[in-house]
């Protein structure tokens, strides 16, 4: 009973307190981009029965996951910049941190079987949560109660996943080169070359910055920066994917020039 009438305080950036209204501004304009971009990409590819495609399926699934991602944790950030209150309950900690697991990790036992650890685990009265969302390593360091067996399954779990992950695009880029070096095309190899780099370039910042977060320290500097390395894989990846994976895409591109065209001839030609 205790646990479930426990309350939390998110942090987040309440340490920069000239900054709370530029850092709102700021984050409104990439997640607002993010929902445009991304919501976009999925209507454009809906509506264009040429984008009808295997690939176009996975970026249109890619951008509303992306879509979801950013929302989870977006506007409660949002939220905290311009309150004072920035308590949250127990029971909507476990919905944003199991919502989050669902899309971050892409698999649902492992959220499932985490989120019941952490309703196992013990709270009492007010905590206080140096973060900007409800992060399970952040939950785990103010429970009461013993946490051993969730670290070591937080530890196992995350590891597993980005090292499948990580060997997974790694052997598809394998495959990429391959077959990219056998093209004849000088241009056709520039230009997959170049689109590959943008790719790892996002899966650079993603995953590195996740790796980066288990390796930090849990010093106060550290957790610092350990906040605006998450807000780079919670709100700005989400937010590049639709320029790198998509927008760059001349099929996407031509889409986008042909709904605004008949949108201009329709406005035009309206009396």
């Amino acid at each position: 009973n205790m646990t479930f009438e426990a309350t939390f305080a998110l942090l987040g950036f309440s340490d920069y307190l000239e900054l709370q209204t530029p850092l709102f501004f700021v984050f409104l304009a990439v997640y607002s981009f993010s929902v445009v971009g991304n919501l976009g990409m999925t209507v454009i590819i809906k509506i264009n029965p040429k984008l009808h495609t295997p690939m176009y399926f996975f970026l249109s699934h890619l951008s509303f996951v992306d879509f979801c991602y950013s929302s989870i944790i977006a506007p409660k950030m949002l939220v905290n910049l311009v309150v004072e209150d920035r308590t949250i309950s127990f029971s909507g900690c476990m919905v944003q941190f199991f919502s989050f697991f669902v899309m971050s990790q892409k698999l649902l036992v492992c959220s499932l079987t985490l989120t019941c650890s952490a309703l196992k685990l013990s709270f009492r009265g007010f905590n206080t949560i140096n973060h900007f969302f409800c992060e399970l390593s952040s939950l785990i360091s103010l429970s009461c109660s013993d946490s051993y067996l969730i670290r070591l399954l937080l530890f196992t779990v995350a590891t597993f996943n980005e090292i499948s992950t990580l060997l997974i695009i790694l052997t598809s880029y394998v495959f990429i080169v391959a077959t990219t070096l056998k093209m004849l095309s000088v241009s056709g190899c520039r230009k997959t070359f170049s689109t590959c780099a943008s790719h790892l370039t996002a899966i650079t910042i993603f995953h590195g910055t996740i790796l980066f977060l288990y390796c930090v320290p849990n010093s106060k500097n550290s957790r610092h920066a350990v906040t605006v390395a998450s807000v780079f894989y919670t709100v700005v990846i989400p937010m590049l994917n639709p320029l790198i994976y998509s927008l760059r895409n001349k099929d996407v591109k031509d889409t986008i020039r042909k709904i605004i065209n008949m949108k201009y001839f329709h406005i035009k030609h309206t009396p």
